[in-house]
């Protein structure tokens, strides 16, 4: 499991939603000018990501939140490799069926490969509810700072 504090923000149906504090090693850290993480931090506004909890929680409350490494694994694997094979797959099929002969093949297999692309990501889109449904994908709260 990885975990990361948090702080309670609100609760509202029964829902708890947590946002994430900032880190500790940012703070004492000499090098914070010239930070990418402190700077990408500032730019960003905090977000609000609703979490399930067993516990009885209030607002304010610091808390300990965790999700699934292999659930996390799983989907970086789906968002990055996917659509990267199905970009070379759908340009290396035209390439192979089209002819040597055939004007302007190049965008053709070009034009290929973008399609492709574009489709594995909208296939994605449209599964990722089956497939958050199979593996429960949802940060936990596993314990009350």
């Amino acid at each position: 499991m990885i975990e990361e504090s948090a702080v309670v923000v609100k609760i509202e149906n029964h829902q708890i939603w947590v946002e994430s504090g900032q880190n500790s090693a940012c703070g004492g850290c000499q090098q914070k000018a010239s930070c990418t993480t402190q700077a990408i931090s500032s730019v960003l506004k905090k977000k609000s990501v609703p979490v399930d909890s067993d516990i009885a929680l209030k607002v304010g409350d610091a808390v300990m939140v965790a999700i699934d490494e292999n659930l996390l694994l799983r989907a970086s694997l789906i968002l990055y490799l996917l659509p990267l094979i199905a970009l070379f797959t759908g340009a290396g099929m035209v390439d192979w069926l089209l002819a040597d002969s055939v004007r302007y093949k190049d965008l053709w297999v070009a034009g290929s490969a973008v399609l492709s692309f574009l489709l594995s990501l909208y296939l994605i889109n449209q599964a990722q509810y089956l497939l958050l449904l199979s593996h429960y994908a949802r940060p936990v709260v596993v314990r009350k700072i």
